[in-house]
C-alpha cells in the first residue's frame, strides 16, 4: 500500500477544516497532525508557511513534496481520484462553484477574522484557545506569553484583511446577510448544488467552523439568525457516509431563486472589492478606498486577492463558448457579471 497523504493543519484554522471535509467525503486515505507539533517532522519545505500544508507521498515509500492553498489542492486531488468528485459535472455549474467557494475563501473570511479579533470578547476566548489546539506540549506558564503573541500579531493583521473602523460594521452586516441566505437555500436541500457537495460547499464549511460554531459573538448570532446554518456545519464535518449520484447535482434549468439571492450577495459585497482591489495592486497604492454597496471601504491593497480575480477570468475564459453564454445569462443582474465583462483583464 502507498503511505496516505499527510495534511499537517490547526482546529482553529478554517482551511485546514475545509480540506479535511474533503478528503473524509471522498474517502482518501490520509492522516491529520497539528502543524508545528511532534508529528511535523522532515516536511518538505513550502513557498509560503499556510495552513494546511498537504505532504504527498512520494515513488520511493517517503514524502518529497508538500502543498498549500486549498483551492488548488482539491482540484490536484481531483487529477488524481475519479470518485466521489466535488467538481459539479455541468461546466456552467462548475464555474458557479468556483466563484462561490472563491468568495467563501477571501471574502468570508474577512468576517471569520474581523469578528475572531476586533471583538474583545472574541479576542479572550481565541487567546485562551487556540494556542491550546496546537502546542499542547506546553504548560500553563509557557502558554500565557505565547497567547499573547499571538493576539497581538493577529490584532495587528486586520489591516491586511480590511476589518477596521471603517469596514467593521459592513463586514458583521454582510455575514448576517450570508448566513441568512444560506439558511433559506439548504431548506430543501442538503447542499449549494442539490444533494452532494461542491467544492463551494466546503469553502462556506470552513469558513463556518469559526464563525457559526467556535468564536462566541458570531456563534450566538448564528443561533439566532441561522440555526440551520450552525447545524449544517455539524453534518459537512465528515460526509463520508454519504453516498451521491450523478443525478444529486442540480439541474441547470433548475437553479432556484435562492441561489441567485446567494449570488446578488457576491455581486453586491465581494465583486467590487474585487475589482477595486486589483485596480489598486496594478497602480501600486499603499492603501485604497472605494464605495462598495454605498459603503466606504478602505483597506492595504492584497496581491493574492487580485490574483484570485485573474483566476476566476481564467476559469471562464476556459469554458466553452456556449457555456460563457449561458454563465452570462445567470449572472446577469447579480452584480458579478462585471467580473466577466470588463475588457481591461489584469495579469498579477
Amino acid at each position: 500500500m502507498s503511505l496516505p497523504y499527510k495534511v499537517l493543519g490547526a482546529p482553529g484554522s478554517p482551511y485546514s477544516r475545509k480540506l479535511r471535509s474533503v478528503l473524509r467525503y471522498r474517502r482518501i486515505p490520509f492522516t491529520w497532525a497539528n502543524r508545528n507539533s511532534k508529528e511535523d517532522v522532515n516536511t518538505p519545505s513550502v513557498p509560503v508557511n499556510l495552513l494546511p500544508v498537504m505532504v504527498l507521498p512520494g515513488e520511493k515509500g517517503d514524502y518529497s513534496e508538500a502543498k498549500i492553498d486549498s483551492t488548488p489542492i482539491i482540484r490536484y486531488l481531483e487529477q488524481q481520484h475519479s470518485e466521489r468528485s466535488v467538481i459539479p459535472t455541468n461546466p456552467v455549474m462548475a464555474f458557479l462553484d468556483y466563484l462561490i467557494e472563491d468568495y467563501a475563501d477571501e471574502w468570508l473570511t474577512k468576517a471569520m477574522f474581523h469578528f475572531r479579533w476586533a471583538h474583545k470578547r472574541n479576542v479572550e476566548f481565541a487567546r485562551s484557545i487556540l494556542p491550546r489546539w496546537t502546542m499542547t506540549h506546553l504548560s500553563e506558564e509557557e502558554i500565557a506569553p505565547m497567547s499573547k503573541a499571538i493576539s497581538e500579531r493577529q490584532i495587528e493583521r486586520l489591516r491586511y484583511v480590511g476589518s477596521n473602523e471603517v469596514t467593521g460594521e459592513f463586514i458583521e452586516e454582510s455575514y448576517r446577510k450570508f448566513i441568512e441566505l444560506m439558511a433559506l437555500h439548504i431548506t430543501g436541500r442538503r447542499f449549494i448544488f442539490g444533494d452532494r457537495p461542491g467544492s463551494s460547499d466546503f469553502g462556506i464549511f470552513g469558513q463556518l467552523t469559526q464563525l457559526a460554531q467556535t468564536d462566541p459573538t458570531c456563534r450566538d448570532l448564528t443561533l439566532e439568525v441561522a440555526p440551520r446554518v450552525f447545524a449544517w456545519c455539524d453534518n459537512v464535518e465528515d460526509l463520508s457516509g454519504l453516498e451521491p449520484e450523478v443525478s444529486d447535482w442540480m439541474e441547470l434549468e433548475a437553479i432556484p431563486n435562492t441561489l441567485k439571492e446567494i449570488l446578488k450577495e457576491i455581486g453586491r459585497t465581494y465583486v467590487p472589492f474585487l475589482l477595486a482591489n486589483a485596480k489598486a495592486v496594478a497602480e501600486g497604492k499603499e492603501e485604497w478606498e472605494s464605495e462598495i454597496d454605498g459603503k466606504l471601504w478602505k483597506q492595504m491593497p492584497f496581491v493574492y486577492q487580485a490574483k484570485c480575480l485573474t483566476w476566476i477570468r481564467e476559469e471562464f475564459g476556459s469554458l466553452e463558448e456556449t457555456d460563457q453564454i449561458k454563465v452570462l445569462h445567470l449572472l446577469e443582474g447579480s452584480g458579478c457579471e462585471v467580473l466577466i465583462y470588463e475588457s481591461d483583464l489584469l495579469s498579477f
